[in-house]
C-alpha cells in the first residue's frame, strides 16, 4: 500500500514539464484579449498589447521549438556525455577518485565548502549553470565513496553555483544585461553599488548554502538511516554511484596524466567564458581564437561543444583506445546523458509558451501597477515576489532582464527609489526560484543525472529556501533604504 502511494506521488521530470505546459496553455486562453501596456528599451517596435491565446500547434510543437531555442546547450551537454564516458572508460576516474577519498579518510566533509566556494564563484562572475552538469554524476561517485548521499552531491553543485547566481557581481547574463536594460532607459547604472550589494548577497547566501549541506552531510555520514532518499532512490544510488571500494585500484601515472587533462579542460571551459574584455582585459584577445575563431571571453555552447569533443579524442588516445573503441564508448556516453537533453528541450518548450502567449509580459504590467504607491520596504518584497513568480515562467536571467527591466527600473526611479538596487532584486529573485523550479533544464537535468527525484530535492529545500529569501529581502531592504 505504502509502495503504491509514493509511486503516485513520484511524477517524472517529463511529465511535471509537460503538466506545466498544459497549464500554461489553458491559462492563456483563459486570460485571452487581457490587455497590458508593453514597455521596452527604447529602439524597439511596440509588440502585441494583450494576451494572445495559445493555439494548439503551439503547444504541440512546444518542445521542438524548445530544442531549436536550446539547440547549442543540447550539443554541448551530449558531447560532454561522450567525453566523461571516455574519460571513465579509462579508469582515471574511478582510481582517481578511490585515491582522493583514502586520502581524506575522516576529513571528506572539507570537500563540501571547497568546491562550494569555486562553483559559487562561477556562479557570481559568469553565471555558472548549464556548466554544473557533468558535475552532478562526477560528485554523486565522489560523495557516495566519502559515505555521503546523492542530495549531499546535489546539493554541492546546485547551492554552490545557485548561490553565486544569487549574489551575482560581474555575471554578463544577469548583473551585465540587467544594467544594459537600464541604459536603454536612460538610466546610467552605478557599478558600485551593484558590486556592494551583489558581494553581500553572495557573501552571506553562499555561507548558510555550505551550512545546510554539510549539516545535513554530517547526519548521513553518522546514520545512513538519516538520508531523505526514498528507498527507491537509495536502490538507484547502490546501483550508479557505489563502486567497490574493496578492491584497490592501482593509481597509475597514465592515469595522473589522463586527470590533468580531465582537470584542465574545465580551467580551459571557466576562462573561455569570463568576459574579459568587460574588464577592460585584453590578455586572450587574437591568440586563443585558433581553436574556435572565438578568443577566450567569447566563447559559448557550440564552442565548449567542439573543445569537450577533440580533448575525449585525446584522451582516449592515450588511454590507446581503438578507432572502434572511440566511437563506441563517445556514442555510448551521449545515449547515457540523452534524457537530460530531453529535460531541457521541454523545459524551454514552457517558456517558448510564455513568450508567444505574452503571458510574461502580461502578468509584469499588471504587478508594476500593484506596486506603485508602496513604501520602500514593502516594494521591496513585492518587487521580490515578482521575480520569484517571473522567474519561474522565464527561466533565463537575460531574457527576463530584458524585458522586465526597463519596467521596474523605470519605477522605481519613478518613486524616488534606486534602480541599482533594483537590477539586484532581479538577480536574487531569480536565483532563488532556479534552485528548485522545474522549468529549468538545468535543475532538472542535475537531479536527473544524481538520479535525485523532483520531489525529494523540494522536500530538502523547503527551510534553506526560507531561510535564504528572508536573508536575502534583509539585505535588498537595508540597501534600497540607505544607498
Amino acid at each position: 500500500m505504502k509502495k503504491k502511494q509514493k509511486e503516485k506521488k513520484s511524477l517524472t521530470s517529463f511529465s511535471i514539464l509537460f503538466l506545466i505546459i498544459i497549464a500554461l496553455t489553458v491559462a492563456s486562453w483563459l486570460l485571452a484579449g487581457q490587455p497590458f501596456a508593453p514597455s521596452l528599451p527604447a529602439g524597439q517596435e511596440e509588440m502585441v498589447s494583450q494576451v494572445v491565446g495559445a493555439k494548439f500547434s503551439d503547444f504541440f510543437m512546444a518542445p521542438f521549438n524548445g530544442f531549436r531555442d536550446a539547440i547549442e546547450i543540447c550539443v554541448f551537454i551530449l558531447c560532454l556525455g561522450g567525453f566523461l564516458n571516455i574519460v571513465t572508460r579509462t579508469g582515471a576516474l574511478e582510481a582517481g577518485i578511490q585515491h582522493l577519498v583514502k586520502k581524506l579518510k575522516g576529513n571528506e566533509l572539507i570537500l563540501i565548502p571547497i568546491l562550494m566556494v569555486l562553483f559559487s564563484i562561477g556562479g557570481s562572475t559568469y553565471g555558472m549553470a548549464e556548466e554544473t552538469i557533468p558535475f552532478y554524476s562526477l560528485l554523486a561517485i565522489t560523495m557516495v565513496a566519502s559515505g555521503f548521499d546523492t542530495i549531499v552531491a546535489a546539493g554541492t553543485v546546485m547551492l554552490g553555483a545557485g548561490a553565486g547566481v544569487i549574489g551575482s557581481t560581474v555575471n554578463p547574463f544577469a548583473t551585465g544585461v540587467a544594467m544594459d536594460a537600464l541604459r536603454s532607459i536612460d538610466i546610467a547604472p552605478n557599478n558600485g553599488t551593484i558590486l556592494v550589494v551583489g558581494a553581500l548577497l553572495w557573501l552571506v547566501t553562499t555561507a548558510y548554502c555550505i551550512f545546510v549541506v554539510m549539516s545535513y552531510a554530517k547526519k548521513v555520514k553518522a546514520d545512513k538511516g538519516s538520508t531523505i532518499l526514498s528507498l527507491q532512490e537509495q536502490k538507484e544510488m547502490e546501483e550508479h554511484f557505489v563502486k567497490d571500494t574493496n578492491e584497490a585500484l592501482a593509481f597509475t601515472q597514465k592515469h595522473r596524466l589522463i586527470l590533468t587533462i580531465f582537470g584542465l579542460s574545465f580551467v580551459i571551459m571557466v576562462v573561455s567564458l569570463i568576459p574579459w574584455g568587460d574588464f577592460d582585459i585584453h590578455v586572450f584577445d587574437g591568440w586563443t581564437a585558433f581553436l574556435t575563431g572565438n578568443s577566450f571571453g567569447e566563447w559559448y555552447f557550440g564552442d565548449l561543444a567542439m573543445w569537450f569533443f577533440y580533448v575525449s579524442i585525446i584522451i582516449a588516445l592515450i588511454q590507446g583506445f581503438s578507432e572502434k573503441e572511440i566511437v563506441t564508448n563517445f556514442i555510448d556516453g551521449v545515449k547515457d546523458i540523452l534524457s537530460v537533453v530531453l529535460i531541457i528541450v521541454v523545459a524551454r518548450g514552457a517558456s517558448y509558451i510564455m513568450q508567444t502567449t505574452y503571458l510574461d509580459l502580461f502578468i509584469l504590467d499588471r504587478a508594476s501597477h500593484l506596486l506603485e504607491g508602496l513604501s520602500p520596504v514593502l516594494f521591496v518584497i513585492g518587487a521580490y515576489i515578482l521575480y520569484l513568480l517571473l522567474s519561474f515562467l522565464i527561466p533565463s536571467t537575460s531574457g527576463l532582464a530584458y524585458v522586465s527591466i526597463p519596467i521596474m527600473g523605470a519605477l522605481a526611479q519613478s518613486i524616488g527609489l534606486n534602480p541599482n538596487v533594483m537590477v539586484m532584486i532581479f538577480t536574487a529573485g531569480c536565483g532563488l526560484v532556479n534552485l528548485i523550479t522545474p522549468t529549468s533544464g538545468v535543475v532538472m537535468g542535475g537531479l536527473e543525472l544524481a538520479r535525485v527525484n523532483y520531489s525529494t530535492w523540494t522536500r530538502f529545500m523547503r527551510k534553506p529556501l526560507l531561510v535564504i529569501g528572508i536573508s536575502n529581502l534583509a539585505i535588498l531592504i537595508f540597501s534600497m533604504l540607505f544607498l
